[in-house]
């Protein structure tokens, strides 16, 4: 069984996904952010689950113990967008509204406008550094390592670095990407989201290295429904912006309560 923190004890449900993959726990202070008015499930994804069925039938399990007359909302950041839309694309009556939080790329331009990105934010010192950090062995501290140092290269100007991130779930994260790589590769993603008919909501920060106007893009053949809405002064993770952080839950609670009729 997957570890699952509950908040909130009224409302309709919401399940919030982290990124990473890997990043357990870093989605706990979006549910608490929303905890007074959903009930919200904070599913740890499995460092075991190393592709991307293997995720999408994990969060099967969680969606299916939501007892409710409304589908699950489904909020992912990052690694966890990707994951809300391939899980919806495959059980597309099981989930109501989607939010995408910085959501990575599905296509090979995009990926490479985030590495030109990258690399224009750093100098040969950091470069040297990545370097060294992508040697390391163990692959929990090396992903912990590489999550502290591009915290940096992701933001705008953040009131709190404390991703709350719960080393307890060690992650596969290099494996489930990989995968996800190869599923785009084989025209699999984003054609799949054709199938979806939940609202989508896209959130993205100007500032994020992840290119949000070219993920769009590659988005809106198959998610005609998608909305857009962009932070200037905000990287990849809005609610710890100082500039956005409070927005960002002003945006999200609206449009969920919206869509959720209340």
């Amino acid at each position: 069984m997957l570890k699952v923190r509950t908040y909130g004890t009224s409302g309709p449900q919401v399940i919030v996904l982290h990124g990473g993959p890997g990043a357990c726990g870093s989605m706990a202070q979006v549910a608490r952010g929303l905890a007074d008015s959903y009930r919200v499930l904070e599913p740890f994804q499995r460092g075991s689950a190393m592709t991307v069925a293997a995720h999408v039938a994990d969060l099967h399990q969680v969606v299916e113990s939501c007892k409710d007359s409304f589908a699950p909302a489904l909020v992912g950041h990052s690694w966890g967008a990707m994951l809300a839309l391939a899980y919806a694309a495959e059980h597309p009556t099981m989930v109501g509204p989607i939010v995408l939080a910085c959501s990575g790329t599905f296509d090979l331009p995009s990926r490479q406008r985030f590495g030109e990105n990258m690399n224009k934010r750093m100098n040969q010192e950091m470069r040297d550094r990545l370097e060294r950090l992508k040697q390391m062995t163990d692959p929990n501290e090396r992903f912990r390592a590489l999550g502290d140092f591009t915290m940096e290269l992701y933001s705008y100007d953040l009131a709190s670095t404390d991703q709350e991130i719960d080393e307890s779930e060690p992650g596969a994260n290099s494996e489930t990407w990989d995968d996800m790589v190869r599923l785009q590769g084989e025209g699999v993603y984003p054609a799949a989201f054709a199938a979806i008919k939940s609202p989508v909501l896209m959130l993205h920060g100007a500032a994020d290295p992840h290119p949000g106007e070219m993920i769009r893009a590659s988005l809106a053949p198959y998610l005609p429904q998608l909305e857009y809405r962009e932070w200037d002064r905000c990287g990849h993770y809005p609610w710890l912006e100082k500039a956005t952080r409070e927005d960002f839950y002003v945006v999200l609670r609206k449009w969920l309560a919206d869509r959720f009729g209340e």
